[in-house]
């Protein structure tokens, strides 16, 4: 949803119906929320998280 609504205020900050401005979200604030989602482990559909590798633990004796 927060890439969605980048897009959208990437398109139009504002516009107008009638005789109302209506203005859409801060991008600044969009862009923060998408940006600690994917610092938190989230990743965005067909895409992989770079950081996150499996590892294998092997015990010996």
């Amino acid at each position: 949803m927060y890439l969605e609504a980048e897009k959208a205020v990437l398109m139009g900050q504002s516009y107008t119906i009638g005789n109302r401005q209506l203005t859409r979200a801060n991008l600044a604030s969009i862009r923060a929320a998408i940006d600690d989602l994917i610092a938190g482990g989230a990743v965005i559909d067909g895409e992989t998280n770079s950081r996150s590798m499996a590892k294998r633990v092997v015990f010996m004796e």
